[in-house]
């Protein structure tokens, strides 16, 4: 008999036939002997049409009030779903976050968990039901409701499971596990048995959108196995865990992008200290989360600097600079908004030398020009002209051996 939390999105649960479905699957675990805690998103676009409701009454709500309204869209699922199972003779209770009591801090719209009273659970689980709590939900010391903001839900799941100690943390969603790269640009791209927390982490982070950052860190941090599986067909999807597996494991286990890009160049500032707080101090106070960053020196006495932001913030960053340049007496700034970071990610990187040299020969024979370069222990990101993206994605993947295994 196993522990585990099963986590479905807004497309698992998007229709009373999809809630339907999920409580099948719920059941027959259940009836195979396992212990479940099922932590569940509000119904597809349910929470969308809550947000249009509170800007109609306030085009900028109460944060306090806005959390109220915005969490009752999980109210209704797991309601809806603890319906379903105990119509099946499987018996379930439902809670809200703060019927568990997930304590969290009191940012609303982005709070985090402090911590989980997880007695009330166990008791249920011990009297042989099926937990079902609303994700993306809390509630702060003063007994205000509060939600997790993006990728909540999984947030929520992974830290019950760690609190309850849970054998494995299983998130349901619309694909049926992680891919060495996103399989609508790279139709050859292969499924992964397994991947370890830093890999996924970092693949995160550079772009896939399998698994919010902030889901795989709480489980890397309590150790606490995440897999990551289909709702809409059955399979082993992909174990994230800190084992690295074989000791044949591929030099890299994936091929991240992103689109969301845009490159921004200050020339001729004068090279003396400090020189690089006066330009990124500014945009790090106007809340402008910077990228890569890189700094050529020229002989003139003067340097070069050059970073990447959101392209969501690119006017914002570009209207900055240029103060900044009228200050400094810098030559011009210049901005590119068609831009896209492509990054190889994998711990095999720790013990095989020439990855970089290999990525930059398959990206120039397909006659793709890099423009900045940017590298940790297990990544090398390359920022290449927008138009390159999918020319670099699978030329990146058949260089490094990342095809689909034929059948047969």
């Amino acid at each position: 008999m196993a522990l585990i939390v099963q986590k479905y999105g807004g497309t698992s649960v998007g229709t009373v036939e999809r809630i339907e479905a999920v409580a099948e699957r719920v059941q027959a675990a259940h009836d195979a002997g396992d212990q479940l805690v099922v932590v569940v998103s509000a119904m597809s676009g349910e929470t969308n049409r809550l947000i249009e409701l509170a800007h109609a009454v306030a085009p900028q709500p109460d944060p306090r009030e806005y959390d109220v309204l915005v969490a009752t869209g999980e109210q209704v699922t797991i309601a809806l779903l603890a319906m379903a199972l105990n119509r099946r003779g499987c018996p379930a209770r439902s809670y809200t976050g703060h019927q568990v009591h997930i304590l969290t801090d009191g940012a609303h719209t982005k709070a985090r968990i402090l911590d989980i009273d997880e007695a009330r659970v166990r008791a249920d689980l011990d009297a042989g039901r099926v937990v079902v709590v609303a994700g993306f939900q809390g509630v702060d010391e003063h007994g205000n409701i509060t939600t997790l903001g993006r990728g909540g839900s999984d947030t929520t799941a992974v830290a019950l499971a760690a609190a309850l100690k849970a054998d494995e943390c299983q998130i349901f969603t619309d694909v049926d596990g992680v891919y060495t790269t996103d399989p609508r640009v790279e139709p050859h791209a292969r499924r992964l048995d397994r991947i370890t927390f830093e890999e996924m982490l970092e693949m995160a982070s550079l772009g896939s959108k399998v698994l919010q950052i902030r889901a795989v860190e709480f489980a890397g941090k309590y150790n606490v196995p995440l897999r990551v599986l289909s709702s809409f067909e059955d399979g082993p999807g992909t174990l994230i865990s800190y084992e690295e597996g074989d000791m044949e494991k591929p030099v890299i286990s994936g091929i991240a992008f992103n689109r969301d890009e845009a490159q921004l160049s200050i020339r001729g500032v004068p090279d003396k200290p400090g020189v690089a707080f006066h330009i990124l101090g500014p945009v790090g106070a106007a809340n402008i989360e910077i990228d890569m960053i890189i700094q050529n020196i020229g002989a003139d006495g003067t340097t070069d600097f050059t970073f990447t932001v959101h392209r969501n913030d690119f006017d914002k960053a570009r209207a900055i600079l240029e103060k900044t340049a009228a200050e400094l007496g810098a030559r011009e700034v210049t901005g590119d908004d068609k831009i896209v970071k492509l990054s190889l990610v994998g711990v095999g990187m720790r013990s095989h030398a020439g990855i970089a040299s290999k990525m930059f020969e398959t990206l120039a024979n397909e006659g793709i020009n890099i423009r900045m370069i940017s590298t940790s222990e297990i990544k090398i990101s390359v920022v290449v002209d927008e138009k390159y993206l999918e020319l670099g994605v699978r030329s990146l993947h058949a260089a490094f051996g990342l095809e689909q295994e034929e059948a047969g």
